[in-house]
């Protein structure tokens, strides 16, 4: 699961012995790429060459994704045709047709934009279809998270669970995951039976970190560690991203070491990801999130910032520490809010993001020596540590 971990798993702030140090690895040499410079949020890389805007690789991607995922989500049985047309933003609940948002497409486009770094633009034509695989994968997560944490909104609307009930949530989900291999191995492309057994062995790492975050969210504040969730945050973002990135690489022909490295790069990419995304969960704008404010606070989720408060050995972790003891009270969400950033939370996520994107380019120097022809991959990687929804 830490494979790719090669950096000091970071101290929290004023947290001396909070955590213990990971396998340390050698120091990052120079590279073509320049190192991140802070930015946005948590800190983002140099910009990426010119051409390459980030919402034009997304846009793209839906364009090349979405006729695949349709055509295989339209070869389920009715029932749980409905509920996905529902969960992609594709219907209403009662199957009315509907223009809502399917999601940003950043798994499927690192897919392309990886198979197009190694392969040119004959790589990222190939690679369609295993993109869709991987965004189904990731939909099929999706469903199964909003059931296990109870979460009543995604995408700005009402989760599925809650309009069709878990039962028809989970077993889409599952649909969507069977879907996923299903067009791999109906794949005639070469790389598709690696590509298949690379995306089985990540779901397996996927419900493994989800099953470890579970029982974290079960434990006492005082007993989870920032490196334990560090673990999670790349079994359960991590992997996938990497996991994407090694795909599209596999498509274009890329050697061994080449999607070493860009699984790597997704990693550390998604670590970031998910720094940014537990900031934004706790101080995004609802309006742009589409939750409401709080709400993982609410829920005393111990996301990255909230572990790195609560172990930082201040005053301020104190006072989080006996707010997540005790059930939610209306209105206690400021007080939190505020004792995760005094703590330091919020300002060691930033710091850490911006770590994990200077390794995410690193590593991507490895299989792209050519900064313009890892042009896609580096917006993509701008983009997720700039987003703030």
């Amino acid at each position: 699961m830490a494979e790719f971990m090669t950096e000091t798993t970071p101290r929290p702030p004023g947290g001396p012995d909070a955590v213990p140090t990971a396998r340390p690895g050698p120091a990052a040499p120079a590279t073509a790429f320049p190192r991140p410079a802070p930015g946005g949020p948590g800190g983002a890389p140099a910009a990426a060459p010119d051409g390459h805007d980030a919402a034009v690789i997304l846009d793209r991607a839906r364009s090349y994704v979405d006729p695949e995922l349709r055509s295989a989500v339209a070869s389920l049985p009715s029932s749980l045709r409905r509920v996905a047309g529902y969960h992609f933003g594709w219907e209403h609940a009662d199957g009315t047709p509907a223009t809502g948002n399917a999601g940003k497409a950043i798994r499927p486009a690192l897919v392309l934009a990886a198979a197009e770094a190694i392969g040119g633009a004959r790589g990222r034509a190939a690679a369609a279809r295993a993109a869709a695989a991987v965004e189904l994968v990731h939909n099929f997560t999706l469903l199964h998270d909003d059931v296990m944490d109870r979460d009543t909104t995604r995408r700005h609307r009402p989760t599925v669970w809650t309009v069709f009930g878990d039962p028809d949530a989970i077993l889409t989900g599952d649909a969507l995951q069977a879907l996923a291999l299903r067009m791999l191995a109906e794949d005639p492309h070469p790389a598709a039976p690696a590509a298949a057994a690379r995306l089985a062995a990540c779901v397996v790492e996927l419900c493994a970190g989800q099953q470890a975050d579970t029982a974290l969210e079960s434990r006492a504040p005082h007993e989870v560690t920032l490196a334990e969730v560090l673990a999670v945050a790349e079994a359960k973002t991590g992997a996938l991203l990497g996991c994407a990135c090694a795909v599209g690489a596999l498509y274009a022909g890329a050697d061994e070491e080449e999607v070493r490295a860009l699984d790597a790069f997704g990693r550390q990419a998604g670590m970031a990801f998910q720094l940014i995304d537990d900031v934004i969960g706790i101080w995004g704008d609802p309006e742009r999130t589409g939750k409401p404010a709080g709400a993982d606070l609410a829920a005393r989720k111990k996301s990255l910032p909230v572990v790195a408060a609560l172990t930082s050995g201040t005053p301020a972790a104190a006072e989080l520490a006996d707010l997540y003891a005790r059930p939610h009270q209306e209105g206690e969400e400021e007080r939190a809010t505020v004792a995760v950033e005094r703590a330091g939370g919020r300002d060691w996520a930033q710091s850490q993001a911006a770590d994990r994107m200077a390794q995410a380019v690193h590593e991507l120097s490895r299989a792209v020596p050519d900064p313009a022809a890892a042009g896609g991959l580096l917006a993509l990687a701008e983009f997720v540590t700039r987003r703030t929804s």
